[in-house]
């Protein structure tokens, strides 16, 4: 699975300005649904209800575009407007999308007995993510009945520059392709580059010479974890695992001697249940 440079810039840096210039450069570009979709793109786990001037803050979408796409957007049963508190939220037909992909998402039923193996095995978090812009998306997740890990669920996401489940992803790449990655990420928080790129570069050997990568501390202080990706050999995705918990549960060598090369395993096994390999 390649990532789509050039006019893939709309899915990492700034959505309107992008669609203005691939609608200049690309004639198939349809920037009135390219806007329409960023506005669903708006609302988060955590922010579920919200009014017309604040999905133009997080877009940059002009607030008359915005009214006229959250109305058209209601109308088509994608978003419910809660009139007492002059907000959206979104609708079933929304939720219809994403359960959609994650049903026909067949590695994630593949991958789920291996996973919760590995969370019973290492009283951990297992997931399995795909890039999202910038971050990672859940799109399983298997912990132990004991688990203290944090209670993040399917659709929630993660950097990707500093956890070990991004950090295995990036390492993965192409180099032509990483660097283009790279360069978004930068972009994004220059003032913290140096110690992300030290880190970066850290997985990249690490996945060269291990199989897996880890993250001890990096994303969140008291959050340790490797990770190991999957890019289909079928090129029609590509993924990540990881398998965290706290720092305290989980030491620097259960993580490098063990948990690590197990999730190696994992995920050979993965690969060859999946995709005939």
């Amino acid at each position: 699975m390649t990532l789509q440079t050039g006019q893939d810039a709309w899915d990492l840096a700034t959505p309107v300005a992008d669609a203005r210039d691939n609608s200049r450069s690309d004639r198939s570009f349809v920037t009135a649904l390219a806007r329409g979709l960023e506005v669903l793109r708006a609302f988060t786990q955590t922010e579920g209800l919200l009014g017309n001037g604040e999905i133009a803050a997080r877009t940059g979408l002009p607030k008359p575009t915005v009214s006229r796409l959250t109305y058209t957007l209601t109308k088509l049963g994608y978003l419910t407007a809660v009139e007492r508190l002059g907000k959206y939220q979104l609708a079933p037909g929304a939720l219809a999308l994403g359960y959609s992909a994650l049903a026909n998402m067949r590695i994630r039923q593949v991958a789920r007995p291996h996973m919760q193996e590995l969370a019973d095995y290492t009283r951990a978090s297992v997931a399995l993510g795909s890039r999202d812009r910038l971050n990672l998306m859940y799109v399983e997740h298997c912990r132990s009945q004991s688990s203290l890990m944090l209670h993040l669920d399917l659709g929630a996401r993660i950097p990707i520059a500093t956890t070990a489940m991004g950090r295995a992803l990036i390492a993965a790449l192409p180099e032509h392709e990483r660097d283009w990655l790279l360069d978004h990420i930068k972009r994004q928080d220059e003032d913290s580059w140096p110690k992300v790129r030290a880190g970066i570069e850290t997985a990249i050997q690490d996945l060269a010479t291990r199989g897996f990568v880890t993250s001890i501390g990096d994303w969140q202080r008291d959050v340790s974890a490797v990770g190991v990706p999957l890019i289909a050999p079928d090129r029609t995705g590509i993924y990540s695992f990881n398998c965290g918990a706290p720092s305290f549960q989980l030491t620097r060598d259960q993580l490098e001697n063990d948990i690590g090369p197990r999730l190696v395993h994992m995920v050979r096994n993965v690969e060859a249940a999946s995709f005939g390999q």
